[in-house]
């Protein structure tokens, strides 16, 4: 009787394995998430939802889901069925809008993202170009980065203008200077708490917001990472702001 030599038998072994890692990371791969969701079944496609490739999304009118795979998004609107694993045709490398929206350190432009000439008008939509850049105007919680380099944001930077921020014990007046829409957060005087309400008033806001803090152990390097950290965390406004610059990549 003859034995199989030790060496080949550990070599189809490894062999072995190696197809099934392959098979296992193409399954993972081929996941999709829902990223967002609105329309009348947005509750049967939930934000932060996970699909396999097999399954099958039936919208009606009215219906916009927007799905993750791979860092990439693709955005499906009713009425209609759709798989949830079709081929997703948009570049392969992020776009300069989304490494600039992970930057681990704010880009701080002169003009926040977007230039102007001449008697142009700020477009009312701006977006901060950076996640973690606080854009004052959104309520909700916000995860931060480093509570020591915190720099405020807004879209407009024509004229002088002041934003209070207040808890329920402390006051702290930032001043925002024509020709600037970035300021450092007022760490010396209103140093960052998590869990704690911050009541911000003027500085151009219609109406005062609230805003709340909470820490991130570390920043993430992919969309897809991110997105799962917003997500848990529950910082809709950076999850819908990063959204945003997926689909305009996916636009593109």
């Amino acid at each position: 009787m003859s034995f199989p030599d030790p060496a080949k038998r550990r070599l189809g072994l490894a062999a072995a394995a190696a197809v099934m890692a392959v098979a296992v990371a193409g399954s993972a791969a081929a996941q999709s998430m829902v990223v967002r969701s609105t329309g009348p079944s947005a509750a049967k496609y939930p934000t932060g939802a996970k699909l396999k490739s097999t399954d099958r999304l039936t919208l009606v009118s009215g219906d916009k889901v927007v799905l993750m795979q791979a860092g990439k998004t693709r955005t499906l609107s009713g009425p209609g069925t759709f798989g949830a694993n079709a081929p997703i045709q948009t570049s392969q490398s992020m776009s300069g809008t989304v490494t600039r929206m992970l930057a681990k350190g704010p880009t701080m432009r002169s003009r926040g993202g977007f230039s102007r000439g001449p008697g142009d008008v700020a477009p009312v939509e701006a977006r901060a170009p950076n996640l973690w850049l606080l854009d004052y105007r959104e309520a909700g919680t916000f995860c931060v980065a480093d509570p020591a380099t915190l720099m405020l944001w807004r879209p407009n930077m024509e004229g002088d203008t002041a934003l209070e921020i207040a808890t329920a014990d402390k006051k702290a007046t930032v001043a925002l200077v024509d020709g600037a829409n970035f300021r450092k957060w007022p760490t010396d005087t209103m140093p960052v708490q998590y869990g704690v309400d911050y009541r911000l008033s003027g500085g151009g806001l219609a109406a005062p917001v609230t805003v709340r803090f909470t820490a991130v152990d570390h920043t993430p390097d992919t969309p897809e990472e991110s997105i799962d950290m917003l997500m848990t965390k529950g910082c809709s406004p950076q999850l819908n702001r990063l959204v945003d610059a997926l689909s305009e990549s996916e636009a593109g």
